[in-house]
């Protein structure tokens, strides 16, 4: 790939109308002594988020690349898309809605200017201000269960705001899989991390989309995605099943053939019944996430569908 700018910024945008100027303006601001340019990928917004994409490339075609979708095919694949046209030295990724403060930006491109031993910054969580108690524990349980299951580790409150250089672009774009969990890649495809807190801002307009039902699919996909450790619990259920259920026969006879005391059996059957079969259905339901995912795979289509591009240079 030719270089063509010093840093490529990826803006995944979804429904986010009432904070592109704003967003960009301070980008501009931040960045103006660096050559840069600007990816906002329009991930299927329902408002009118497209207008404001459309007014920002007319004034400033310079630095700003709009990619539109055909429709919603949710943020991983719009950083796909993004990764496939940046053409910088440099790749960062930043959501739309200004937690995200753009000063970081610089922050994270002077430290791998001045540091060529680091490949990539990941920005982490300072202190979740948003949120309920709920939630906040939840993604405590999350990492600590990922990181027992996975292979790869996943750093504490590590974000998608990030930046790295243009062979980590390279490394991400090479694996093939089309469903993909972008926090796990960055981890899995490796190379020399540093990581930065930065304080969470306040979101300008509009809400989140993550909301508590999405982490939690969003918990359990990634899960999926970088370990096979679940698949195991069918076997460690059979096991644990297969041995209670021996120590219960043994009880039984030793009750009844040696005591001589007479056990009645419905109570046993139907609490036998409910567990082996709750545990048959976990075991089940687990084996047909991973089906589902194989499936999709094997459907091998396209990870998003661009309808328009405005500004780009290098179409894939």
């Amino acid at each position: 790939m030719v270089i063509c700018v010093k840093l490529s910024i990826i803006v995944p945008s979804y429904n986010e109308e009432g904070n592109l100027e704003e967003l960009y303006r301070t980008i501009h601001s931040v960045l103006k002594t660096i050559d840069y340019e600007v990816i906002f990928v329009n991930d299927g917004s329902t408002d009118k988020t497209k207008n404001e994409l459309d007014d920002l490339y007319n004034k400033h075609d310079k630095h700003v690349r709009v990619i539109n979708f055909s429709r919603n095919f949710g943020k991983d694949a719009a950083i796909y898309a993004g990764l496939e046209h940046v053409t910088g030295e440099y790749c960062a990724i930043i959501d739309a809605d200004m937690e995200q403060h753009p000063k970081y930006l610089l922050d994270m491109y002077n430290f791998l200017e001045e540091n060529n031993d680091y490949d990539q910054v990941a920005m982490t969580i300072k202190k979740r201000k948003s949120g309920s108690a709920i939630s906040r524990l939840g993604g405590k349980l999350f990492y600590k269960l990922i990181n027992k299951l996975s292979d790869i580790h996943f750093a504490e409150d590590a974000s998608d705001f990030r930046m790295f250089r243009s062979y980590v672009k390279d490394a991400i774009l090479s694996l093939p899989e089309k469903n993909r969990f972008s926090k796990g890649i960055f981890n899995w495809v490796g190379f020399n991390t540093k990581y930065m807190q930065y304080d969470v801002g306040t979101r300008l307009n509009g809400k989140s989309k993550f909301t508590f039902k999405r982490s939690i699919k969003y918990a359990f996909e990634g899960i999926i995605s970088h370990s096979t450790k679940p698949l195991r619990l069918a076997t460690i259920f059979g096991i644990i099943s297969a041995i209670s259920g021996f120590v219960y026969l043994m009880y039984i006879v030793i009750k009844t053939i040696i005591m001589g005391i007479d056990t009645p059996g419905f109570p046993t059957i139907v609490c036998l019944i409910m567990l082996i079969g709750g545990i048959q259905l976990i075991t089940i339901g687990i084996l047909g996430e991973y089906i589902a995912k194989t499936y999709l795979e094997v459907k091998n289509r396209p990870i998003y569908i661009a309808k328009e591009k405005k500004g780009i240079k290098n179409t894939k």
